[in-house]
């Protein structure tokens, strides 16, 4: 067991408390470097897809884990992120551009959204954020001129240095990788300053921040601009890796699994980012398995205790797995769990299991239960 005494401000802020991170992340930094080269095509393609949802995780957290304002709509920041790829690439602007671009465009339409946003809480922020995704994917529909509509478009091929990467090779996955990567560096680095201190005072208690002088307003305006570009960011990666995109794609089923990410990981951490989208990437195989190969092995074990009844069991699991709003009640049931269960995500039970073995015996089962004491002021949050 090891105990950490701070002795300054700097130790508190350190991006490596001791160096036993910089042991576990570099054997994790390798293992996923030479993934590629021991990992089949699908569970590399299954891994990029989980590079890019923790990338719109971090974004989120940002912005509903640190600052404390719910979103349910960053599913047309990743649209706006896609569609300005698709559209710069048809006049042959090169990746580190319009890579770039679709940041900045959707940082500053994160940062108007924000705007309006200023007066609303909880549920209303939720109702607006929802508004501003069904009005996103209504142009995307209607502006045939730029979005092609209904159709769709075509991405190319991304071109790095003038070198085709195509979208299965590992040239992609590490560029997906490093987004990833240098996302994470640069939000804890953003949660270390002084705007994510204020992003945090104004989560916990934005009567407290305003009189230690934090300018609310901004510092909301901030978190939506920052987490909108982020999330443009990883659009663009995303529109790559589908090489086709349409508005039936952005719908907010979409930012519904990105709140699922954050819920299932921990809503206070960047760890907890990464086990989320890895849990929402395998719900498609799991599905996909429960659909093809569990009938068989069903039948297998039916046939080894005699029983006769295989081709109805088989179909009915696959009928099952095939029902359309099956993927919605899983979504549904996760989310009721944890928010019963586990409120801090499989990050949070990862802590809690940690501090049991530091502690015990004399562990108590009450240490994460927040304390419902408020002072009067508080009340006005």
């Amino acid at each position: 067991m090891r105990f950490l005494f701070k002795t300054d401000y700097e130790d508190d802020i350190k991006l490596f408390p001791h160096s036993g991170y910089f042991v576990s992340y570099g054997i994790l930094l390798a293992l996923l470097l030479i993934a590629p080269y021991v990992l089949s095509s699908y569970l590399m393609s299954q891994l990029v897809f989980v590079c890019i949802y923790a990338t719109v995780g971090v974004a989120l957290l940002i912005l509903t884990g640190f600052t404390g304002q719910a979103s349910l709509g960053h599913a047309a920041f990743l649209a706006i992120g896609a569609y300005t790829a698709a559209y710069l690439q048809k006049y042959n602007v090169p990746f580190p551009v319009y890579f770039l671009a679709a940041g900045l465009l959707t940082g500053c339409i994160g940062a108007m959204v924000g705007f309006p946003a200023l007066r609303l809480q909880g549920i209303y922020l939720v109702i607006a954020t929802i508004s501003f995704a069904l009005i996103v994917e209504e142009v995307l529909a209607r502006w045939e001129s730029v979005t092609n509509g209904n159709e769709g478009m075509r991405v190319k091929t991304l071109s790095l240095l003038g070198v085709a990467v195509p979208r299965d090779s590992p040239t992609f996955y590490f560029l997906c990788l490093a987004v990833l990567v240098l996302t994470i560096v640069g939000t804890l680095n953003l949660l270390r300053s002084p705007t994510g201190r204020a992003f945090v005072a104004i989560r916990d208690s934005e009567t407290a921040a305003r009189s230690m002088g934090i300018n609310v307003a901004l510092y909301k305006v901030k978190s939506f601009a920052i987490s909108a570009a982020i999330t443009g960011f990883a659009g663009v990666l995303f529109a790559h890796k589908l090489s086709f995109i349409s508005p039936e794609m952005f719908t907010l089923q979409l930012s519904i699994e990105f709140i699922i990410v954050i819920l299932i990981g921990g809503s206070f951490s960047l760890h907890g980012a990464v086990l989320g989208a890895i849990f929402i990437v395998m719900i498609d195989p799991f599905l996909t398995y429960l659909k093809d190969d569990m009938p068989g092995i069903i039948a297998g074990i039916a046939a080894a205790f005699g029983a006769g009844a295989q081709g109805a069991a088989q179909s009915r699991v696959a009928a099952f797995a095939s029902l359309n709003g099956l993927k919605g009640a899983i979504y549904g049931i996760i989310i009721v769990l944890f928010v019963l269960f586990e409120p801090l995500g499989l990050y949070g039970r990862w802590l809690k299991i940690k501090l049991f073995f530091q502690l015990f015996p004399l562990y108590k089962r009450a240490t994460f239960k927040r304390q419902k004491i408020y002072v009067k002021s508080e009340r006005n949050r």
